[in-house]
């Protein structure tokens, strides 16, 4: 009898803690900002990139100026990218840490250009700081995404977008990857979006053009991965580049957090956003049919009033 009750004590207990568990498990969740894997990874030791060769594009506001002061606090060796010069002025006067801001490298490069003209930036780039050639390549540069129904874009809009997302990124790889395979190392790291998992209504070309990005490189990292070279594919959802503004977006500076954890540790995928836009992508990942219900319904508002994926506006009825 005393083995009975001893039996049932255990098992009320193994239930209270896995019930507990399992409310850890939703909390966390809940208040997660990126997928599972990204999160778990430990923080970057001091000068985690020192001596590195890294050649960020789109260097010049946003994501990638942030990038930049990160990348060179760590000791990186850096080559900056954008089409404005001045701009990338201003930002490598801001920069500071071994190799910066004296030995940082400016190369104005617009990504929409000739197959020449990109040749001879990979060039440049690659003779760099002694000719060490690139560690790392941080496709950065992205096309302007204006919210419109599908029906609205236009042609110019479109060809923008893939000038810009898919063929100068892929035209820059195909280029540069050869000379990082030569070497037996190398990442690439990509900087693609939320919405190339799970189409963005109201951007749907920006949606098709990173889903084109996305595949291009998960199909080059099967490819590549056996000479040494690293394909990280980076997925955030929306990010609040104006520090006064009240959308409710994801913190710059958390993201870009997340994205260099996600280089340092050369994963292979990173889904960086919050709640509810991180379910979803889960979702479409693993429950698609559940996924595309959901942005069914969400659809048509967010085209309709242009707004963004807040859960008050799932929750909201359409008009």
């Amino acid at each position: 009898m005393l083995l009975s009750m001893s039996h049932r004590y255990v098992g009320v207990m193994l239930m209270w803690v896995g019930l507990a568990f399992f409310l850890w498990g939703i909390y966390f969740f809940a208040k997660a900002d990126g997928d599972l894997t990204i999160l778990r990874q430990a923080p970057l030791p001091p000068n985690a990139f020192k001596d590195k060769v890294v050649w960020i594009t789109g260097a010049s506001q946003g994501i990638g100026e942030t990038l930049s002061k990160e990348f060179a606090s760590h000791g990186a060796k850096l080559i900056l990218s954008a089409r404005r010069l001045p701009e990338l002025e201003r930002v490598k006067a801001s920069l500071s840490g071994l190799h910066a801001p004296s030995s940082v490298v400016l190369l104005p490069l617009d990504v929409t250009g000739s197959e020449d003209v990109l040749r001879e930036a990979v060039e440049k780039a690659e003779a760099s700081f002694d000719g060490k050639g690139v560690d790392i390549m941080v496709h950065n540069a992205s096309a302007a995404r204006p919210k419109h129904g599908y029906s609205e874009i236009s042609e110019e809009t479109t060809k923008t977008s893939f000038a810009v997302n898919v063929i100068g990124v892929i035209t820059l790889t195909r280029i540069l990857a050869p000379k990082m395979a030569q070497r037996g190392r190398g990442q690439f790291a990509v900087l693609s979006s939320v919405a190339a998992k799970i189409g963005a209504p109201g951007q749907s070309v920006y949606s098709a053009s990173k889903s084109a990005q996305y595949a291009y490189f998960d199909a080059v990292r099967s490819e590549i991965g056996y000479t040494g070279v690293k394909v990280s594919l980076i997925c955030p959802g929306p990010v609040k580049t104006d520090p006064t503004s009240s959308d409710p977006r994801q913190s710059l500076d958390r993201v870009v957090e997340l994205i260099m954890k996600s280089i340092f540790h050369e994963l292979d995928e990173s889904w960086i956003a919050e709640q509810p836009i991180l379910a979803m992508v889960y979702l479409r990942q693993h429950f698609p049919s559940i996924a595309s219900f959901i942005m069914g319904k969400l659809g048509p508002k967010r085209v309709k009033t242009g707004g963004g994926y807040s859960l008050g506006e799932m929750l909201k009825k359409n008009d």
